[in-house]
C-alpha cells in the first residue's frame, strides 16, 4: 500500500511539447528522492498523462521506474477516455512493477452508476492484485464519483485500495474520508486538516517542484504550501512548475504539451520574482 509523500510528477517533454524527454526522467526522480518523498503518482492531472498516447504513458511509466529503481514507489495513473484504453495502461503498469494503479473518471461524458462501476471494475481487475485506488477530481473529470459507486466497488474489486482526492473546498473532500480506504489529500491547503481527519498522506503537484516543503507539511510543520501552491496557480501551472525545476537546477525543458501552453517571458519574470524567497538550490 502508499504511504507517506507522493510528488504528482510533472512528465519531462521536449520538442516542444511533442516528444518524451527520456533523459530528463532520472533527474527529475533524483530530485524528488533528494527531496525526502515517499514516491510519485506518473501521469496525473499535472503530468499531462491524458494528453499523451497509449505508447507515450507506457514508456514514461517504464521510464519512472527505471529510474526509481526501488527509491520511491511509483503509482501510475491509468485514467483513460476509453475503458480499453484504461485496461491496457492497467495492465502494463502492473506488469511493469508499479507500486499502485490511480484512475481518473473518464471526462466529458456524465456516467451514470452501472457504467461508472463497470469502468472501475474492470480496470481495477486489470491490474490485481496490485493496488487501485479511485482518483476523485470532480473539477477535472466533470463530475464527482458517487459514493454509492465506491461502496459497490468494494464488493466487485478486492483490489481497491484508497482514493486519491483533489476536490475542495474541505466540506467535498471530508465525505470521500471512507472507513477502511485509504485517503490521499491532493490539495495543499488541505493537507494538515486532512491528516488530521484520518487520511494516510498526499499526493501533490506542488511536491514535484518543492518536495521538501510537501514532505514537511505531511509531517505536520508549519509550512504554508497552500499559499505557495496559490501562487502558483497565478500562472499556467504545467510550466510554471517545470519552470521551478530548472531554476532549482533539474535538467528539464518546460515544455507541455498542447493545448496547455508555456509561461511568457513577462510570466517567467513575474513567476521568478513572486518566488523569489522560494526559489534555492
Amino acid at each position: 500500500m502508499l504511504r507517506g509523500t507522493l510528488a504528482a510528477s510533472v512528465t519531462p517533454l521536449r520538442s516542444a511539447g511533442n516528444a518524451l524527454d527520456e533523459e530528463a526522467f532520472g533527474p527529475v526522480v533524483d530530485f524528488l528522492v533528494a527531496g525526502g518523498l515517499d514516491g510519485l503518482l506518473a501521469m496525473g492531472t499535472n503530468g499531462e498523462g491524458i494528453l499523451l498516447t497509449v505508447d507515450e504513458r507506457r514508456l514514461a511509466a517504464e521510464r519512472f521506474l527505471e529510474a526509481s529503481a526501488g527509491r520511491l514507489q511509483v503509482a501510475v495513473h491509468c485514467g483513460a477516455q476509453t475503458t480499453a484504453d484504461t485496461v491496457a495502461l492497467a495492465s502494463h503498469a502492473a506488469e511493469s512493477g508499479a507500486a499502485a494503479v490511480a484512475v481518473i473518471g473518464p471526462p466529458y461524458f456524465l456516467l451514470d452508476d452501472q457504467a461508472l462501476l463497470a469502468h472501475f471494475t474492470v480496470a481495477a481487475a486489470a491490474c490485481a492484485p496490485l493496488p487501485f485506488y479511485v482518483y476523485e477530481f470532480a473539477r477535472t473529470s466533470g463530475y464527482a464519483v458517487p459514493h454509492v459507486v465506491i461502496e459497490r466497488l468494494r464488493e466487485t474489486a478486492p483490489n481497491l485500495a484508497g482514493l486519491k482526492v483533489s476536490d475542495h473546498p474541505w466540506e467535498k473532500f471530508e465525505p470521500y474520508l471512507i472507513e477502511g480506504l485509504d485517503v490521499f489529500v491532493g490539495p495543499e491547503s488541505l493537507i494538515g486538516q486532512g491528516i488530521g481527519a484520518g487520511a494516510t498522506g498526499a499526493v501533490s503537484a506542488l511536491a514535484s517542484a518543492f518536495p521538501e516543503l510537501v514532505a514537511a507539511a505531511v509531517r505536520g510543520e508549519d509550512v504554508d504550501v497552500g499559499g505557495l501552491r496559490a501562487l502558483i496557480e497565478r500562472f499556467p501551472r504545467h510550466a510554471a512548475l517545470k519552470h521551478v525545476l530548472v531554476r532549482r537546477g533539474v535538467p528539464i525543458r518546460e515544455d507541455v504539451r498542447g493545448p496547455l501552453r508555456a509561461l511568457t517571458p513577462g510570466e517567467r519574470n513575474g513567476l521568478d520574482a513572486e518566488l523569489a524567497s522560494w526559489l534555492t538550490a
